[in-house]
């Protein structure tokens, strides 16, 4: 009962937390003609509430794709028709067709806040409760401080509560995904993560390691016995899953072809604004989406993106487990961020939530990615005046952090996860002992770089021939650090040596 008791403290804290950030401004407050991603959810519901589906994602007079035109997946379409319709019992003003472009008010503004809430409390929660109780070899108090941990990352809360998106129903539903195929509810998982694909494409961020864990799985149980047979179930269950969202738009063959263009613009470019991944940061020196055709772009980017993922893949495919699933999902997730095609800052939500499930392996080193993760998207913050509310939760976060897991105690080689590693260097190098040391000196580099470069964004004016010279700056430093994780990941999974033991429960 004690525990069902704290639970719902955190639980409730989390929820104080994200109402008290939904209080702030958010994306393109104020600032005709465009607005921001606010008026773009709300626009969705316009669109979707007053056309018939067929014209969704096509460009007419009454849906003009450049006045943010739908351009995510069906069941993002179906979410927004949904609150269309409790819009229109509250006050049709809102979702009017034309007339309401543009609307804000206090009434409204609370209304779409509540909806992001509800999304919360009914897909992303329960799977974070969930996921956290199933969690072995760690007592009852880590697994309530861990879902304490996860409620406050500052990332997903100030984007969605700030910012304004509701990033929790795919990543809730990814959640679902992972907690399913990780207890052996393969059919239950493939289906939470196909609605999470058909909610937000990104998701495709963490398609590689469901689908080489899955296929792992039929592997081990042989493809000439149970194995076939659960992948012949795996497949009717993805297809089925995708013909049911996407029946409206399989009655002709352009609306398909449409709605695919909608949702991967290549036209767009390489990346979009200021992101922490390694082409915006190259191009600091080199243009290169001046220099190279924009196929040339794409190939690049595919190579750079498929090589960096694939040790990891062919390991998970090989030897399939939880764990090491967990930690691929991470370094497929970041490899796509930093290497892939068509970008954006807020995608590094989609390496967040992995690094929080591994949050109580190696909490230090998990720590240190979720504050950076959170300064790389500072640029936007600002943009939106969530300066205050960022600062409060990074900080609320840290603390949260450091007393429920003694973040600064668990940096020895085990505690990292590098002892293996370390072991095999010192083969070679019988004085490689020190790898612990560096990396607490790159913790304190790093934290204090994030903070020194955030007090000279908010304080002093960039040189006037130098306007974005310090969201750059962010975005490079961000970028160096995520090069640095995703080598400490993939060193974490190669050098893997824990799967199939079962150590002690820790208190």
């Amino acid at each position: 009962m004690e525990k069902w008791n704290l639970m719902a403290v955190v639980v409730l804290l989390g929820l104080t937390v994200r109402w008290t950030v939904s209080l702030n401004s958010y994306s393109g407050a104020g600032k005709p003609p465009m607005f921001g991603d606010y008026e773009a959810q709300r626009h969705w519901q316009e669109i979707t509430f007053n056309l018939p589906v067929k014209q969704w994602y096509f460009n007419s007079s009454d849906n003009n794709l450049q006045y943010w035109g739908l351009d995510y997946p069906p069941l993002t379409a179906y979410h927004s028709l949904l609150c269309a319709y409790v819009a229109k019992f509250i006050n049709p003003d809102w979702i009017a067709l034309h007339s309401s472009r543009g609307y804000e008010s206090q009434a409204h503004k609370l209304f779409m806040r509540t909806t992001v809430l509800i999304a919360d409390l009914l897909i992303y929660i329960p799977a974070v409760i969930l996921y956290c109780c199933c969690l072995k070899e760690i007592s009852t108090k880590k697994k309530i401080a861990n879902v304490l941990c996860i409620l406050l990352y500052p990332g997903l809360i100030l984007i969605d509560y700030g910012h304004f998106q509701y990033n929790s129903v795919s990543l809730g539903f990814a959640l679902w995904g992972v907690l399913g195929v990780s207890c052996d509810w393969d059919l239950l998982g493939s289906l939470a993560f196909c609605l999470a694909i058909n909610y937000k494409q990104m998701e495709l961020y963490h398609s590689l390691p469901f689908f080489c864990f899955l296929l792992g799985k039929c592997f081990k149980k042989g493809l000439k016995g149970e194995g076939f047979v659960l992948l012949i179930k795996l497949s009717c269950t993805v297809v089925a899953s995708f013909i049911l969202c996407w029946l409206p738009f399989f009655t002709e063959r352009e609306q398909t072809m449409q709605v695919l263009r909608r949702l991967f613009p290549v036209d767009r470019g390489l990346f979009e604004d200021k992101v922490a991944n390694i082409w915006c940061s190259v191009s600091i020196f080199l243009k290169i989406k001046d220099i190279l055709p924009r196929h040339i772009q794409i190939i690049i980017s595919f190579c750079f993106t498929f090589l960096s993922l694939l040790p990891a893949c062919i390991k998970l495919t090989l030897k399939p487990s939880p764990r090491g699933f967990r930690f691929t999902l991470v370094s497929c997730a970041l490899s796509f961020f930093l290497f892939s095609f068509q970008v954006h800052e807020k995608s590094i939500l989609l390496v967040s939530l992995p690094v929080c499930l591994v949050l109580s392996e190696i909490p230090f080193m998990s720590t240190w990615f979720l504050l950076v993760s959170t300064f790389s998207m500072l640029p936007l913050l600002l943009k939106d005046e969530l300066l205050i509310p960022s600062v409060v939760t990074t900080m609320a976060f840290f603390i949260a952090c450091a007393t429920s897991f003694s973040i600064f105690e668990k940096t020895s080689e085990e505690e990292l996860q590098l002892k293996s590693f370390s072991i095999s260097v010192r083969k070679y190098l019988p004085c490689f002992t020190f790898l612990p040391r560096i990396i607490q000196y790159l913790f304190l580099t790093s934290v204090f770089t994030m903070v020194l470069l955030t007090l000279i964004t908010v304080t002093l004016e960039p040189p006037q021939k130098l306007p974005d010279l310090f969201s750059v700056l962010v975005c490079f430093l961000s970028c160096l650090n995520f090069l640095f994780f995703l080598v400490y990941f993939n060193i974490i999974i190669m050098w893997d040596s824990k799967n199939g033991r079962n150590p002690k429960k820790t208190n």
